[in-house]
């Protein structure tokens, strides 16, 4: 589909990059939003990506809303013709799945629940045609995810499976929301994955919970003192599962300033990655690794 421009107010420009969700819109939209930070753009005041559309805030006092709108479609243009190729990072997440705490939230509230005679788990493997809850969490942690988007609540990372459409996990959301959902929580609605990155209401399926903080406003975590986000989009996830033992010992660590999450810079080339999606997540996993 053709770009989609609207205004938002007086002060914001929102682009639709793709009516879906896919990782084609996705470097659609970095394409187009790192052009527009390279352009420098002067009224520009922030600009803010999405999973396939962003938006940008701009001072109507310095630039004219018919100006920006011709800059921004001149830079799609320039970004049509660009390779799809972004330097990033992988890190890797671990994960306590069907851990104590979020088992104790998702009984709570069973009766918001499309299933309430089982667990989050039971339920998204039932629905995505795993044989068992062990063979759905190793689809899970078996693939790479691409952070398409931070935000919603300050840090939270939306993930998007890096395999074919067909084998992507899908579950709803609950019914109705949680009034409680347990800081650090991997959660599933729709395609998309995401970490809780507080304690607060939520939606969406859950599967487990990690030791590791990924936002600190007191910026006192040994790695978020430069910054106390700690995902960016285009960063490659992958996850990790670990017993109670490697939880606790992670939580340790990160007490006591020891933990340091692995972290690869990498290239990543879509083109190359559509050609062979299992080989190319291989290629990641070695990467991350160090092999």
């Amino acid at each position: 589909m053709p770009m989609r421009y609207t205004f938002g107010g007086d002060e914001h420009l929102f682009v639709e990059c793709s009516d879906e969700m896919s990782l084609d819109a996705f470097f659609n939209s970095m394409s187009m939003t790192s052009g527009i930070r390279q352009a420098g753009i002067k009224g520009i005041t922030e600009i803010c990506p999405a999973n396939a559309s962003f938006q940008i805030k701009f001072d109507p006092d310095v630039i004219h809303p018919n100006d920006i709108l011709k800059e921004v479609q001149a830079i799609e243009l320039a970004a049509a013709k660009a390779e799809p190729v972004i330097s990033t990072r992988i890190v890797e997440i671990p994960v306590f799945y069907n851990d104590p705490w979020t088992h104790e939230t998702l009984m709570r509230f069973r009766e918001r629940h499309q299933d309430p005679t089982g667990t989050d788990l039971d339920y998204a493997a039932r629905i995505n045609n795993y044989a068992s809850v062990d063979d759905f969490i190793k689809a899970h942690a078996g693939s790479p995810w691409f952070v398409s988007m931070v935000g919603f609540v300050s840090g939270l990372p939306f993930m998007y499976q890096m395999v074919e459409r067909q084998r992507q996990i899908e579950v709803p959301k609950y019914l109705r929301p949680r009034t409680d959902t347990p800081r650090l929580t991997i959660g599933h609605g729709g395609c998309f994955g995401c970490i809780y990155s507080v304690r607060g209401a939520g939606g969406y399926q859950m599967f487990g919970i990690t030791p590791m903080p990924i936002y600190d406003p007191t910026q006192t975590t040994s790695y978020l003192k430069d910054f106390m986000v700690f995902f960016r989009p285009g960063d490659i996830v992958k996850f990790k599962p670990v017993d109670r033992d490697g939880y606790d010992q992670a939580v340790e660590d990160v007490d006591k300033g020891r933990f340091s999450p692995p972290i690869r810079e990498v290239k990543f080339d879509l083109n190359e990655f559509s050609k062979d999606i299992d080989g190319y997540n291989a290629k990641l996993e070695d990467i991350l690794h160090g092999h």
